[in-house]
């Protein structure tokens, strides 16, 4: 039987070269803004050591570097190839390592970050308390996750585009029309808002909030270690 996290490695390793300019071109560019964003409110946090999980290609670990020039930034992702790239980009530490079973000792960093990655792990709770583990006391996380936008009409035309439009457009751009469907029905099953909100506090984290960006298509969440 085939897991999750084999379903994911096989998925993201087949489209990694092409990666980058799909995320871009589908989002229409805002992507950047939305990592910008996270990347400043991590950077109110002050912290000096950050992970930043499923890093992919290093978008938000290079966008955590611009922000906090003298932070140490450990990109964490469990393919090579996303690793590679990112390090091409200029991501100064990576490390190969699954999310759900990270390295690191206890209370190792000051901040967590992950950028649509939680969604594709195989059990969002347990990763979450996983990244618990590796927080210090008091330490910060940041989840920045796609979501659905509250708005009714805003709902129905982005969910058009997402099981009807994006699969088309990420075929044309990757090949893989597969990884697209995915990416919507994942979308669907992710908790959102203040569903989202409790499973972190039932994982070991306090001051929960959250922040919808373009209408509600990606949420940003925050959190504290308890």
């Amino acid at each position: 039987m085939t897991t999750q996290r084999a379903r994911v490695r096989k998925m993201f390793g087949s489209i990694a070269r092409r990666y980058d300019l799909a995320n871009h071109l589908l989002s229409c560019g805002i992507d950047f803004y939305w990592r910008r964003r996270a990347a400043e409110i991590v950077s109110g946090w002050r912290p000096h050591r950050i992970t930043d999980l499923a890093t992919g290609t290093g978008d938000l670990a290079l966008a955590l570097q611009k922000k906090l020039p003298d932070a140490e930034i450990v990109g964490v992702d469990f393919l090579s190839e996303m690793l590679d790239l990112a390090q091409r980009k200029g991501v100064r530490q990576v490390v190969l390592a699954d999310a759900m079973n990270l390295p690191f000792d206890d209370a190792s960093f000051d901040c967590v970050t992950i950028a649509f990655g939680l969604r594709n792990l195989e059990n969002w709770g347990a990763a979450l308390t996983e990244m618990s583990r590796a927080l210090r006391t008091s330490g910060g996380l940041l989840v920045l996750e796609f979501s659905l936008p509250t708005t009714p009409i805003l709902r129905a035309i982005y969910r058009f585009y997402l099981h009807r439009c994006l699969p088309l457009l990420g075929a044309f751009l990757t090949g893989k029309k597969t990884a697209y469907d995915y990416l919507g029905d994942s979308i669907e099953e992710f908790p959102s808002g203040g569903a989202m909100c409790e499973l972190m506090a039932a994982n070991g984290f306090t001051h929960t909030t959250f922040e919808p960006l373009t209408g509600g298509i990606v949420t940003i969440y925050t959190a504290q270690k308890s």
